[in-house]
């Protein structure tokens, strides 16, 4: 994979509390100079991402149910409708984790179909956040069924909020249960262009990171190396 095609795949992440309007803007220049996928914001700055982006071909994710995912439904689909009316094209959604820990698989399905819906009929992508650290293997596994089988897009493995985030080990799995037709995002403590590779090597289509123009710088001098080499 060159640089290039690796930057294709990453959604230039910053959703700390203290994030300001001046961060947010040096973060679209960042994503339109190295041509991200994605810049992934807060809701309440998706229209300063969608006018500074304006003209480019960086897509604006903003989060849903963020990061609990303890939201009622109703709210995280009118969420979801506001952020695309303000210029969002992907919605990441953190699914109600208590429902599918207790058991409640039928509601988890339920409520993701109802922002999947709410998201496609607004043309943004959907992506379905499991945080896996707070999960067992089959709730994990029950978790991407549910979101597979209500349409989203992709499986995104965390919020970055939790005590741990993407590993190979778990991309594996959640490709296992949804098959090839799904995305997947491995989010969270992805800090190099060694766990870039990783990651996607193990199923990953999409990464959530902080420090992509890190990576892709380093994956630039390891071409760079290699070439002269």
């Amino acid at each position: 994979m060159t640089p290039a095609e690796a930057a294709r795949l990453i959604d230039h992440t910053l959703l700390v509390q203290e994030a300001t309007r001046h961060e947010i803007r040096k973060l679209c220049r960042e994503a339109a100079q190295f041509q991200f996928a994605a810049v992934c914001v807060n809701p309440v700055f998706v229209p300063l991402a969608a006018e500074s982006l304006r003209g480019t071909d960086v897509r604006v994710c903003t989060v849903v149910g963020f990061p609990l995912g303890a939201t009622l439904s109703e709210v995280k689909i009118f969420e979801a409708e506001e952020a695309i009316r303000r210029g969002a094209r992907e919605i990441d959604m953190v699914l109600h984790i208590g429902a599918l820990k207790s058991g409640d698989v039928a509601a988890v399905e339920a409520e993701i179909r109802g922002v999947v819906e709410a998201s496609h009929r607004r043309g943004a992508l959907c992506k379905v956040i499991l945080e896996t650290a707070l999960l067992t293997r089959e709730e994990k596994l029950q978790g991407s069924i549910a979101a597979r089988n209500a349409g989203a897009d992709f499986v995104k493995t965390s919020t970055g909020f939790a005590s741990g985030g993407a590993t190979e080990e778990d991309v594996r799995l959640i490709r296992g249960a949804v098959g090839p037709g799904v995305g997947i995002k491995a989010s969270g403590g992805v800090r190099t262009w060694a766990d870039f590779q990783r990651l996607v090597a193990a199923g990953a289509t999409r990464i959530g990171t902080r420090a992509g123009v890190a990576i892709v710088e380093e994956a630039r001098a390891c071409a760079g190396g290699a070439l002269s080499s």
